[in-house]
């Protein structure tokens, strides 16, 4: 066997040399829904689907076009065939940040058709930085930045059963997507 991990949808995903066709929605939204955000060291479970969830409404809240509203939604997406590693150790590890970015714009092409750039990415940003700070301001009661960044809509920090946290990050995909054709 290869460089391969086995998906929830049994797919062999080699993280090394992916391919877009074996990159499905449900296994990012299975995953992501079970991945823990903080290393698991908040003192309840939250997890990176329910971060990219927040990060989605949160778009939407501000009225942002559905194709922004997806990219929060996947911003997170590559995790879900990596890992979530912690931003303090994750900017010194190059090679991952190599994989990182060549799997999370190969999975923005597959759904979006196109990588964020620009004042797009720079949208997503500042939602993912946002939804961030006050996930550390609820779960650890401190304060990332120095200043307080925008946040319209109202997070929901409850510990949720993974199988409705995958259900909701499915729901966003396919709500989105269908807005996204028609609009």
């Amino acid at each position: 066997m290869k460089d391969c991990l086995t998906t929830y949808t049994k797919v062999q995903f080699n993280t090394f040399e992916p391919e877009a066709d074996k990159i499905r929605m449900e296994d990012i939204a299975h995953a992501l829904s079970m991945m823990t955000r903080a290393n698991g060291h908040f003192p309840e479970f939250f997890s990176v689907g329910q971060h990219s969830i927040q990060c989605c409404k949160e778009a939407l809240a501000r009225n942002y076009v559905p194709q922004v509203a997806m990219a929060c939604l996947l911003h997170d997406a590559s995790e879900a065939y990596l890992a979530d590693i912690t931003r303090p150790v994750k900017k010194n590890m190059t090679m991952y940040i190599q994989i990182e970015e060549q799997l999370q714009n190969m999975i923005y092409h597959k759904f979006l058709d196109y990588v964020p750039e620009g004042e797009e990415a720079e949208l997503v940003k500042n939602i993912d930085d946002a939804c961030l700070y006050y996930e550390f301001m609820h779960f650890m009661d401190e304060k990332l930045f120095p200043v307080e960044p925008v946040m319209v809509s109202d997070p929901d920090y409850s510990v949720q059963p993974m199988k409705d946290v995958e259900e909701e990050f499915l729901a966003l995909f396919h709500k989105l997507s269908a807005q996204m054709q028609t609009g």
